[in-house]
């Protein structure tokens, strides 16, 4: 089988821990013959993330808290001194108040509104511009840039709440950065991934009756890391040279269904 990544630079911002859709989507693209460069938020982080990048084959590690802009400019500056082309770029970043999710939409501060839109949403126009200089001129092949959504941005999905408000955002910004960065040949996509067990789904009050929500979903379950990974590496790669500006439904086809039929 051809490595559909090979040759390929990609930055994955996101990685966790081992659970997380970004490391899915890491040992997919070392598998497509990508070279990684990961990051992590702060030291807190630091070793998990540089044990990960082990696990995968020693990738570069580097910091970079996208709330901060200091530390965006750092990464775009330390890349440069690196002689680093990217082609591809993967934003798994999101984040909102606990107590924000488990309460009723209508009481959300005013503060943790701002914080999950300024890390959920804005954060995706803010890596945009940091790694825009660092992809191939259009001439040269352009570059891949997808982040990861949820059917809670179209629908409302109970204690999803301020994060379903941001990932809406998310994907308006996709569209937006698709038309800026088109002229670079830059494509920029969202994955809308269904429920999977990841440490920061587990925050959700209730997760797990989006889980047993799966039983009415065309295929009859739950979406598997993989396959999210794997149209990853679909929109990294030059099959999807002609893609751009959009949102790809990986749920198990959860998101066509209404009201499920008695069995």
């Amino acid at each position: 089988m051809p490595h559909l990544l090979e040759g390929k630079t990609a930055l994955i911002l996101g990685i966790a821990n081992r659970w997380s859709i970004a490391y899915s989507i890491a040992q997919a693209f070392i598998r497509e013959g990508a070279k990684l460069i990961l990051t992590y938020q702060g030291d807190r982080q630091k070793a998990t993330v540089e044990d990960l990048a082990a696990e995968l084959g020693s990738p570069a590690v580097l910091q970079c808290d996208v709330s901060v802009d200091d530390e965006l400019d750092r990464l775009t500056a330390t890349l440069k001194e690196q002689n680093t082309v990217l082609n591809t770029v993967v934003h798994s970043i999101a984040f909102a108040n606990r107590e924000d999710l488990s309460r009723p939409f209508v009481e959300t501060s005013r503060a943790g509104f701002a914080l999950a839109h300024d890390v959920s949403a804005y954060s995706l126009v803010a890596v945009a511009r940091a790694t825009k200089p660092l992809m191939p001129p259009a001439d040269g092949g352009g570059g891949s840039i997808m982040t990861l959504s949820y059917l809670g941005s179209i629908r409302v999905v109970q204690s999803y709440n301020v994060m379903g408000v941001a990932k809406a955002a998310l994907e308006a910004n996709v569209r937006y950065l698709a038309s800026d960065l088109g002229p670079s040949n830059i494509r920029v996509n969202a994955i809308s991934a269904g429920p999977i067990k990841t440490a920061s789904a587990r925050g959700i009050k209730g997760f797990s009756k989006f889980l047993e929500a799966a039983a009415i979903a065309p295929l009859r379950r739950n979406t598997d890391p993989g396959e999210v990974a794997d149209t990853a590496v679909f929109l990294a790669s030059d099959l999807a040279r002609g893609v751009t500006g959009n949102v790809l439904y990986v749920d198990a086809g959860f998101h066509i269904m209404g009201l499920a039929a008695p069995e």
